[in-house]
């Protein structure tokens, strides 16, 4: 009988885990959720009837049980490090150097540095029992479920060693970032950047379910704690292969410099090809033990480096230019290519800014451009090939007239050399504008993307951002892809987003050259949106940081009567328009803080609302003006510009503190 019950378990298991993959994974199941619900139950239910057959590699122990309220923090007993960038070969050469006067003719790993997020895994008798991110490298969050949807991850090893901790890269595989992003695009909502910003943010979803749907993939690279009774980093990744854990791949040893350099190029290479993203190639000595000889730094160790790529240029041709018309008027000129891969996804547009930089920059349709993602993200043009045109390539002009409502357009000399639309009710700047208003960072409506916001207006349901509040429920199932559930949710969202308060109304309401950082200055000093009417512009100046222009725009929105009225509706619609009063310090005044990297116990977006609660300023950029750099885990080139410029960097325990200063 008990073997008949193993049977019907072990099947259950290997039928569920195949069909788990093509669910989750590869999005095309061949069973309906039903079937597959009525399996689970069944080995569930086998499984709690007979505890002596439990396995912790069971679908049952992988994926399930309700989403978490929050992440519990981990201490990491090894600190999880960073490494030291180089950006050349000439610095890489330096640093070998540097390790041969130590020791002569030391031997080095030289591995593909995967585009993700670490994590620390941690095994005991074999069993897989915790994951946690790197955070600030000592505290880091207790993502074990979610990690348990990775397939790749064994919830048993081979052998049951006492204990072992091991670090491995979370990544996305290209193909699934595709498929995901494909998906959000149906559905409306905004796309991942790349891979890894994929990865990061599936990771720390809190319903374990949606994690396991991204199709998540990791790579072991190195043993936190545990003895494997070897003094070779190579033959540690050798035992945890054999272990059952995936390792890094395309790695080699050896200590002939020349040879890394070449490894490294080749890795270069393999980037177009290889199924997931890499952005450059560590180097470590391969010896333990002498490791423990050339010691560790403050933050990253001394035997190691991370020589990152430049960023990734493609050549392709401009086949075309598009204009979009924004929310405040402005013609942007973006171009239409042939399609290429780039740094993680296929790009076919690139912004093209304005007129100006065209001419600057000389290009024509038709060109052959070279193109990059700024930050590996923004797909931008770096130059055209004029020596290689046929004479077909044509120059471009900006439109005479609005492409999308026939009015005509003027010469913004004032601001950036915009192009900018004259007619206030254009089609285009009504939909951006509501999108805008809609925004995480403004009302922060979840749900109404640039697709629902098209249904709204094409439906005749709303003519501004004021007839979002008069929406019902009856009206908003109706439409295309929508139902009575995503309905009840956009107009919950819709509701909730009343008590968002003054700042962000203010923001919101897409006054030209007032960003979230004016928002806040006016709602401060005018505390009432109705007495923002009144309003002047020698009042505004008096505000830090208000120049005369935006000061005009300010007052130019405000005693518009269709702006007005537009206010007004707002008001009676039972918005909050008050500013909500904080009994803070301004600890902060006359501060400004940049934010870079990922913090353990908050998002960006928080840390800036409490700089901002306490008189600071955040920034987008570094520069000699700023005073604090506040950095987190993977924080990237602001760090280095910090370090530059000698800017003071503070992690999020230093920040905590200034806090409660």
């Amino acid at each position: 009988m008990k073997k008949k019950i193993f049977e019907r378990i072990y099947e259950l298991r290997e039928k569920l885990l195949y069909h788990s993959k093509l669910y989750y994974v590869y999005d095309s199941p061949e069973i309906s959720d039903y079937e597959y619900d009525m399996m689970f139950a069944e080995l569930k239910r086998l499984e709690e009837d007979n505890p002596e057959f439990f396995d912790p590699d069971s679908p049952t122990q992988r994926i399930g049980g309700k989403a978490l309220d929050k992440f519990e923090k981990v201490n990491h007993t090894v600190v999880m490090n960073s490494l030291t960038d180089v950006f050349s070969f000439e610095e890489l050469r330096e640093f070998l150097d540097r390790m041969d006067k130590i020791t002569p003719g030391l031997v080095y790993s030289v591995e593909p540095k995967i585009d993700g997020l670490s994590v620390a895994l941690t095994y005991e008798n074999g069993v897989f029992v915790r994951a946690a991110t790197r955070g600030d490298g000592i505290l880091g969050e207790d993502v074990t479920q979610n990690v348990k949807t990775i397939f790749n991850v064994p919830m048993r090893l081979s052998e049951d060693i006492p204990y072992l901790c091991v670090r491995g890269e979370v990544y996305m595989p290209k193909e699934n970032f595709e498929r995901v992003n494909a998906k959000r695009e149906a559905q409306g909502q905004s796309l991942f950047a790349n891979p890894r910003n994929a990865a990061a943010g599936s990771l720390r979803q809190l319903d374990p379910s949606i994690v396991a749907a991204r199709g998540l993939d990791i790579f072991i690279f190195n043993v936190q704690e545990g003895d494997l009774d070897t003094d070779s980093h190579s033959t540690e990744l050798d035992k945890l292969s054999e272990l059952g854990l995936i390792t890094i791949m395309n790695r080699m040893k050896t200590e002939d410099h020349d040879l890394i350099i070449s490894h490294i190029e080749s890795l270069g290479r393999m980037r177009e090809i290889l199924p997931y993203d890499i952005d450059g190639v560590v180097i470590k000595v391969d010896s333990l033990s002498e490791r423990v000889k050339i010691g560790e730094g403050t933050s990253t160790p001394k035997w190691a480096v991370a020589y990152k790529f430049p960023p990734e240029q493609k050549k392709t041709k401009l086949l075309s230019v598009d204009i979009a018309v924004g929310r405040t008027g402005v013609l942007t000129p973006t171009a239409v290519l042939e399609p290429v891969r780039l740094a993680g996804t296929t790009v076919s547009r690139a912004t093209l800014h304005n007129l100006e930089f065209i001419r600057e920059k000389g290009i024509m349709i038709g060109d052959t451009v070279t193109v990059q993602k700024a930050g590996d993200i923004i797909p931008e043009i770096v130059c055209a090939y004029p020596n290689e045109r046929d004479g077909s390539e044509r120059e471009f002009n900006m439109p005479e007239v609005c492409p999308s409502c026939g009015e005509p357009v003027f010469y913004d000399q004032d601001e950036g050399a915009a192009t900018r639309c004259t007619n206030s009710l254009c089609p285009s700047q009504l939909a951006r504008g509501i999108e805008h208003f809609a925004s995480k960072d403004a009302m922060n409506i979840d749900g109404l993307g640039p697709q629902i916001v098209e249904l709204l207006l094409a439906n005749e349901l709303i003519t501004d951002a004021a007839d979002l509040y008069s929406l019902t429920v009856d009206q908003v199932k109706e439409l295309e892809r929508m139902g009575k559930k995503s309905a009840e949710n956009l107009i919950g969202a819709i509701e909730r987003s009343k008590e968002a308060g003054l700042e962000r109304l203010i923001y919101a309401l897409g006054i030209r050259n007032v960003g979230e950082v004016a928002a806040a200055a006016l709602a401060k000093k005018y505390q009432a949106l109705e007495n923002c009417f009144e309003a002047t512009v020698e009042d505004i100046c008096e505000i830090e940081d208000f120049g005369l222009i935006t000061a005009q725009c300010v007052v130019n929105f405000f005693s518009h009567p269709q702006n007005r009225e537009l206010c007004e509706r707002l008001i009676d619609a039972g918005l909050n328009t008050v500013a909500v009063k904080k009994q803070l310090a301004d600890n902060f005044a006359g501060m400004t803080f940049v934010l870079t990297g990922t913090l353990p116990t908050m998002t960006r977006d928080q840390a800036s609302e409490l700089i901002k609660e306490r008189g600071g300023k955040v920034s987008g950029s570094v520069s000699s003006k700023t005073t604090y750099v506040l950095a987190g885990d993977e924080a990237g080139s602001k760090l280095i510009k910090a370090k530059t410029l000698g800017i003071p960097i503070i992690d999020e325990e230093a920040f905590l503190k200034m806090l409660d200063e």
